[in-house]
C-alpha cells in the first residue's frame, strides 16, 4: 500500500510520465506591452494552484488527441496572450511589466496510477501533485507566468492543474480563464475576435481618504528577480465540505437564523478556534479578502477588496455571532492604500498579503464549476495559495456542483502552520460537530 503522506518515491508512483512542452497563441500578438496595476504587483510573491478533477463520463466523447488538444489550446491563448508573455523591468523605474511576445505557457502531460475516487479520498494536500509549482525568476526573461498540467487517471478521468502567477489576476480571473477553454475543447469556435487588453488602471475609488499604513500587508525582501520567499515555517493543508443545510444549522446554533452568511460564519468559527489553541498569542488582527465590484469578465485582474479588522476583545471567549458582525461591518478597506504604497517604489519593494495576518478569502462566488467538458462540470475544484506568510490562509470556495453533490454548500481549505493544524481540527470538531 502507498503511504500517501510520504514524499519522493511514493509521489512518483502517484503521478508519473511527465512530458513538458510549450503552447502559445495561434496568431502573432505583435508588440504589445501589458502593465500590471499596483495592486497586481502587490501580489507578485503569491501563486494560485487550482486543480479541477473530472470523471470518466465527462471525458468520454471528447477528441482529446494531442494534436486536437493543442489546436484548442492555441486558439484559447489568442484571447489571453498576456499569460504567454514574459516579465521585463522598466529601464527607468525598475517597474515590472509583461512583454506579450508569445513565448508561451508551459504544458505538462502526466499519468496517475490512481482512480478519481482514490484521489478524492486522499488528503487535500495530495492534490498539489496534480499541479506544477513554478515561481517567477531568477531570470524574468525566461520564466513563464502560467503552467497547465493534464493528468490522466487510471479510471479514464483526468485533472487539469493550473499554476498561476497572482500578478495576472485573482481566483475569479482564473475561473474566467479556464471556463473559456471548455467550448474550445468541444470543437466550438469563438464568435468574436481577440481584443487587445488594456492594462488595468492604478486608480482606486475609496469611500474615504486612506492615510494609515495597511495592516494587511507586510514588507519582505527585497527579492530582486526571484519572486519567491522562503517558507516561514512548515505549512500543511486540509479541506472539508459543508452543505447548505449544515451552514444553516450553524447559523441557528449561534442564534442567527435570519440570514445565512456562509463566508462570515465559517471565518468566525475558525478564527475563534485558532484563538483558543493559541493561548497568549491569539490573532486579534486578521485580513479579510472579498470579491470586488463586478467588472468586464473577459479581462484578467486582481479585483478583490483587501481589508483588515481588529478585535478589541478576546476572540477565544467571544460569541461567534459577535465575530460574524465584526467581519460583516467593521473591516477597514485597505486596497487603495496598498496600491499607493506599492506605487511609491514599484521596482524595489516587495510585499506579502496572504498570511501576513491570518487571512480569510471569500471565493464562494468564483465560477470554478463553469469549466465543463461535454456539458459536465468537474467533480471537485480545489485551490491553494503559495508564497504565504506564517499566519496562514483560509479559503472559502464553492462546493461541488456535480449530480453526486446536489447541495453545493462550501468547500473550506485551510493552509496553516503544520505545528497546530491537527490541534485546530480537533478543536473545530468540538466547537463545530458538523466537521468530520
Amino acid at each position: 500500500m502507498v503511504n500517501y503522506n510520504n514524499k519522493g518515491e511514493d509521489e512518483e508512483r502517484l503521478v508519473y510520465g511527465h512530458r513538458l512542452s510549450s503552447i502559445g497563441p495561434a496568431k502573432v500578438t505583435g508588440e504589445v506591452i501589458y502593465e500590471p496595476s499596483n495592486i497586481d504587483l502587490a501580489m507578485k510573491l503569491h501563486y494560485l494552484r487550482v486543480v479541477y478533477l473530472f470523471d470518466k463520463e465527462a471525458v468520454e466523447g471528447l477528441n482529446l488527441s494531442l494534436i486536437k488538444l493543442k489546436e484548442a489550446l492555441f486558439s484559447w491563448l489568442n484571447f489571453y496572450y498576456e499569460t504567454c508573455g514574459r516579465f521585463r523591468r522598466s529601464d527607468d523605474t525598475g517597474r515590472p511589466y509583461i512583454k506579450c511576445n508569445d513565448c508561451g505557457m508551459r504544458f505538462v502531460e502526466a499519468k496517475s496510477s490512481l482512480t478519481l475516487e482514490e484521489w478524492l479520498n486522499l488528503p487535500a494536500n495530495s492534490l498539489r501533485l496534480l499541479v506544477p509549482h513554478h515561481v517567477i525568476g531568477p531570470e524574468l526573461n525566461f520564466s513563464p507566468p502560467t503552467f497547465l498540467q493534464m493528468t490522466f487517471f487510471e479510471c479514464g478521468g483526468l485533472s487539469f492543474g493550473l499554476s498561476w502567477t497572482h500578478v495576472l489576476g485573482d481566483a475569479f480571473s482564473v475561473a474566467t480563464f479556464m471556463n473559456s477553454l471548455g467550448p474550445l475543447l468541444k470543437g466550438l469556435q469563438p464568435t468574436s475576435s481577440p481584443n487587445f487588453h488594456k492594462s488595468p488602471s492604478n486608480t482606486y475609488n475609496s469611500a474615504k481618504a486612506v492615510t494609515f499604513d495597511p495592516l494587511s500587508m507586510k514588507k519582505v525582501g527585497p527579492v530582486g528577480d526571484n519572486w519567491a520567499i522562503d517558507p516561514p515555517c512548515e505549512m500543511d493543508s486540509c479541506s472539508f465540505h459543508l452543505t447548505t443545510q449544515q451552514l444553516a444549522q450553524l447559523c441557528e446554533s449561534e442564534g442567527d437564523s435570519s440570514l445565512i452568511q456562509p463566508f462570515e460564519s465559517i471565518s468566525a468559527v475558525i478564527w475563534r478556534a485558532i484563538a483558543k489553541i493559541k493561548v497568549g498569542s491569539e490573532p486579534n488582527v486578521v485580513t479579510v479578502i472579498k470579491p470586488g465590484p463586478k467588472a468586464d469578465d473577459t479581462f484578467l485582474r486582481n479585483n478583490q477588496v483587501v481589508s483588515s479588522l481588529k478585535a478589541d476583545f478576546s476572540v477565544a471567549k467571544a460569541h461567534v455571532r459577535d465575530l460574524v458582525a465584526l467581519i460583516c461591518n467593521q473591516p477597514e478597506d485597505e486596497t487603495a492604500q496598498i496600491a499607493e504604497q506599492v506605487g511609491q517604489d514599484p521596482g524595489g519593494s516587495d510585499f506579502i498579503i496572504y498570511g501576513a495576518n491570518l487571512t480569510f478569502v471569500d471565493l464562494g462566488g468564483a465560477e470554478f464549476y463553469g469549466f465543463e467538458l461535454k456539458g459536465s462540470g468537474p467533480e471537485l475544484v480545489n485551490c491553494f495559495v503559495d508564497g504565504l506568510g506564517k499566519k496562514g490562509v483560509v479559503l472559502v470556495l464553492p462546493g461541488p456542483k456535480s449530480v453526486k453533490h446536489k447541495d453545493e454548500g462550501r468547500l473550506v481549505t485551510l493552509i496553516l502552520p503544520k505545528s497546530y493544524l491537527e490541534e485546530l481540527k480537533e478543536e473545530l470538531k468540538k466547537e463545530w460537530p458538523l466537521i468530520t
